[in-house]
């Protein structure tokens, strides 16, 4: 068989396009190798949110094709949000590609491997507002060995903040279909994986782009939540006004769906919200994140921040940091603001925050994201807790298990047994910043 090597890069959502790859190109008789020096196929899955994660895609290229000299046979190819964003003009900077593959269309994958075998340089980055559902029922899913299965719910986004590449790349908002989603929790399951998280940019859209039906993301949740067995399901990412009381109840009220939401806020500032086209005010996401807290119990909140965002002042930026304190936010994932091409803010040439500024101000608050997160582990200490196991390795002479609570909080428990893939209930004896310390009762 020829082998297949794919470096991804970024979100969620890439790695769930990888799995879906994987199972195209075995359909083709390409076994995946994780060697590159193996791969008679190279791709690399790629990520534009920030200029680093672009500029180490094409780092990733030229070392290929550099092996490519060697040995013409190779075969190279780009897809992701990069391919989507820059299209025909890679061949032009990388002329060693073989194929371009945006994000609107991956099942075109078959195709395109049986052109580039021709000896076609082949670009298909055309934009599509709709799902591929009728392809992806003809192929199996190779995902990652392991106890959680990511399954795409929604794709694109149409929310257009100023500073986002997302709807430029991924396009605009469009739902699959709930009996496909289904049927791959199903499969996943009866793989033996333990855990379904639900994907999307903007995941609480779910269902309203549908013509013909009336379903959104709560009955899908239901339905997930009617199959049988021991699993957990979780979804992300929440935009935080299209958190409505009947998706927190249908949360409460089902047993397999975990007590954490993924609420990005972006920044602590209305003003710098109101610039970055957020739809939201501080005093508003105080209101959801309260009412979240007082109807789930345990419930996990984390967060997204960007530093430095054009314009931003220090008392603005301070807003953020006071923000983390307020909303008791359990962690947050932060970045230095990006200029990304077409995106509005771009242009605001003469509003960017200096770079010593933007990672000065970073430094701050991933300090401050660590306070809260040792403060809000604190809280869990001398309790009992349900653990899941993903992972089993050796720490410094001891044998660990680590996994997650139903609450997204990281336990690492010595034990000599492996346990990946069980549900094990926990004593927490203590905490870390990022982890909490566990034994087994």
């Amino acid at each position: 068989m020829k082998k297949v090597y794919i470096e991804t890069m970024g979100c969620q959502m890439n790695k769930s396009d990888t799995e879906r790859m994987l199972g195209m190109l075995s359909h083709l008789g390409y076994e995946e190798t994780k060697d590159s020096e193996q791969g008679d196929l190279l791709i690399v899955n790629t990520c534009s949110i920030r200029q680093l994660s672009e500029d180490k895609a094409f780092s990733q290229l030229g070392v290929w094709g550099k092996r490519k000299q060697a040995n013409p046979s190779l075969k190279i190819g780009i897809c992701g949000c990069v391919a989507q964003q820059k299209a025909k003009s890679i061949f032009k900077r990388a002329p060693y590609v073989d194929f371009v593959l945006g994000t609107h269309k991956i099942y075109a994958l078959p195709e395109i491997i049986e052109r580039i075998n021709k000896g076609e340089k082949v670009c298909e980055c055309t934009e599509t507002n709709t799902t591929e559902d009728n392809l992806a029922k003809n192929f199996e899913i190779k995902r990652v060995k392991g106890v959680n299965a990511w399954i795409p719910i929604t794709e694109g986004c149409n929310n257009f903040c100023t500073y986002c590449i997302v709807p430029y790349t991924r396009g605009r908002e469009r739902s699959r279909l709930p009996e496909l989603i289904i049927k791959e929790a199903k499969d996943a399951l009866n793989a033996g994986f333990k855990e379904i998280t639900l994907l999307g940019q903007n995941v609480d859209s779910y269902g309203k782009d549908f013509k013909d039906r009336n379903y959104r993301l709560a009955d899908l949740l239901r339905e997930l939540n009617a199959i049988e067995g021991k699993f957990r399901i979780r979804f992300v990412t929440s935009y935080p006004t299209d958190i409505t009381d009947e998706l927190i109840n249908t949360v409460v009220e089902l047993d397999k769906v975990c007590e954490y939401f993924h609420i990005p806020m972006q920044s602590g500032s209305s003003a710098v919200l109101k610039a970055m086209n957020r739809r939201y005010t501080r005093e508003t996401y105080a209101k959801i994140v309260k009412k979240v807290r007082d109807m789930v119990p345990d419930v996990t909140i984390t967060s997204d921040f960007i530093a430095g965002f054009p314009g931003e002042t220090e008392e603005q930026f301070e807003e953020t940091l006071s923000a983390i304190d307020e909303f008791e936010l359990d962690y947050s994932n932060l970045a230095a603001y990006s200029p990304r091409e077409k995106t509005v803010a771009a242009k605001w040439v003469d509003k960017f925050i200096p770079e010593e500024v933007k990672d000065e101000r970073f430094q701050r608050l991933n300090k401050k994201v660590q306070e809260n997160c040792l403060k809000s582990n604190l809280k869990y200490v001398g309790r009992e807790m349900e653990v899941l196991i993903e992972n089993f390795y050796e720490h410094k002479g001891k044998m660990i298990n680590t996994g997650k609570t139903r609450n997204f909080k990281t336990v690492h428990i010595p034990c000599d047994r492996d346990l990946t893939g069980e549900f094990v209930n926990a004593k927490i004896t203590g905490t870390k910043t990022w982890y909490l310390q566990g034994e087994i009762k």
